[in-house]
């Protein structure tokens, strides 16, 4: 016992090494962890560059996918517009086959209607707006609408307007014409009477309107305070003045009121326009709204 101790005396100490072991083990440990730590980086590094790859792909496929999209809609868009101006064509050209095409043209020594020619769908005038009630009188039934609504309001401002003469046939007309021929002589009836298949009462549209104290003379109906509401107000219910003072093709007839529609209307009064002074070019796209 005494030999061993005096040798380890000597040598190096149980402590001692037990000591260098776990310093070893620590050093060993260490190394392991940083060689971990280090794998562990590095996979982190890749998993991380993974990721910043996945999210710039998904960025780009979100970038294109918003293009696709701003894209379709756009298409969707003009589709729905085409579609829109397709249906609005059709709706458009099922409006013109279903209206006559006549309703607009410029009559009086112009256009010519033959005597086969009748509007379709006259209806007979309420009596109670005619000078004589008993003498049925005609307009197409869509006319008619706004006739009627012209007529009550103008009675709600204690007006007495009434219809003297409205729908006139290729013969009716010429009878008339030939009587006043032979009442006023050929060239004053020139004047103030269109020939068969010129008059505009063969449309349907047209009216002639007085007043009970007036009469059938007509004489002096431009100083009614009725033609003056009509002057200020016919428009808005689609009727014009079709022979105003110094026009071009009959005398002054401030009786006779031919249906336009509404809008060609409104436009001739505020421009202070007569219809036959436009171009039957700048008349006609108004025949497809004539009735709205």
């Amino acid at each position: 016992m005494k030999a061993i101790y005096s040798q380890n005396s000597k040598g190096i100490t149980l402590p001692a090494v037990l000591g260098i072991v776990v310093v070893l083990g620590l050093i060993v440990y260490g190394i392991y962890n940083q060689i971990r730590l280090s794998e562990e980086n590095s996979n982190l590094k890749v998993s991380l560059k993974n990721f910043e790859e996945s999210l710039i792909q998904t960025r780009n496929e979100n970038i294109t996918l918003s293009h696709n999209l701003r894209i379709a809609n756009g298409t969707a868009d003009e589709f729905a517009g085409q579609v829109g101006e397709l249906s609005g064509t059709v709706d458009t050209l099922k409006k013109l086959t279903e209206t006559d095409p006549e309703l607009l043209k410029k009559y009086s020594k112009v256009y010519f209607l033959n005597e086969n020619y009748v509007p379709r769908g006259l209806v007979n005038i309420s009596s109670e707006y005619l000078l004589k009630p008993t003498k049925p009188l005609q307009v197409l039934s869509k006319t008619n609408e706004y006739l009627e609504r012209l007529m009550e309001i103008s009675a709600a401002y204690n007006l007495k307007l009434k219809i003297l003469s409205a729908f006139r046939s290729f013969d009716t007309q010429s009878t008339l014409k030939s009587s006043y021929k032979v009442t006023y002589g050929a060239g004053t009836a020139n004047q103030f009477s269109a020939e068969q298949g010129y008059s505009e009462h063969q449309l349907g549209t047209t009216v002639d309107f007085t007043t009970p104290t007036i009469g059938d003379t007509l004489s002096g109906f431009s100083k009614t305070p009725e033609y003056k509401w009509l002057i200020n107000n016919a428009h808005k219910y689609g009727f014009i003045l079709s022979y105003p003072a110094d026009n071009e093709y009959y005398t002054y007839e401030p009786w006779h009121w031919r249906f336009v529609g509404v809008e060609l209307a409104t436009r001739l009064h505020e421009e202070k326009q007569n219809f036959y002074d436009l171009e039957q070019r700048q008349i006609d796209p108004y025949l497809v709204k004539i009735f709205d």
